[in-house]
């Protein structure tokens, strides 16, 4: 069982609300053979502009399901959060049954699905998973500030460096919010 956990900023977490995202997750549970004690940390925050951001997580023991939508529908950014968390798990459960096939009982871990909500066949889908390039180069050490310039000038969300200061491979990254991220490698 699915067991919900929801917080909201800038919001009341109605009743009304509480049950339609218990209701939505607890759909999740048909991808499962075996979920107990599983929560998923929902987080509601609305903004001025009337815009809501619904974010959800499950974390598993093998897995952890995350996904984030902003809409300006409470309700219907709910409903892509889900669908986004479906396409998660299918696609996750077709990676598993490519590298296991009966070989690993890992692949018990999820629920044969025969039919999609519209009652068509489900398809294997595998999104994104084949490389169609491969770049080569060299890391230029460079301090947090360089490399954002760098990752500007070059036009990319995130961009690749040595830092300077610590001699590890760290990475500048553009956020949704339109600032700046760093990850440090140890």
């Amino acid at each position: 069982m699915i067991r919900c956990e929801i917080r909201g900023e800038n919001i009341e977490v109605t009743d009304a609300i509480r049950n339609h995202i218990e209701e939505k997750v607890g759909k999740l549970e048909r991808y499962f053979t075996n979920a107990p004690n599983t929560h998923a940390h929902v987080n509601i925050k609305t903004y001025s502009n009337k815009k809501a951001k619904v974010e959800i997580t499950i974390p598993m023991k093998d897995l952890t399901l995350r996904a984030e939508e902003r809409h300006d529908d409470l309700y219907a950014a709910v409903d892509l959060v889900i669908d986004k968390l479906e396409r998660q798990i299918r696609k996750h459960k077709t990676k598993i049954n490519r590298k296991f096939r009966e070989k690993n009982p890992e692949q018990e871990f999820f629920a044969a699905l025969e039919a999609n909500a519209n009652g068509k066949p489900e398809e294997d889908v595998d999104e994104g998973m084949d490389i169609v390039r491969s770049k080569q180069f060299q890391l230029k050490p460079m301090d947090s500030e360089e490399a954002v310039l760098q990752m500007n000038m070059l036009g990319h969300d995130f961009f690749i460096f040595n830092d300077r200061e610590t001699e590890g491979t760290s990475i500048v990254y553009k956020r949704n919010d339109g600032k700046y991220g760093l990850i440090e490698t140890n």
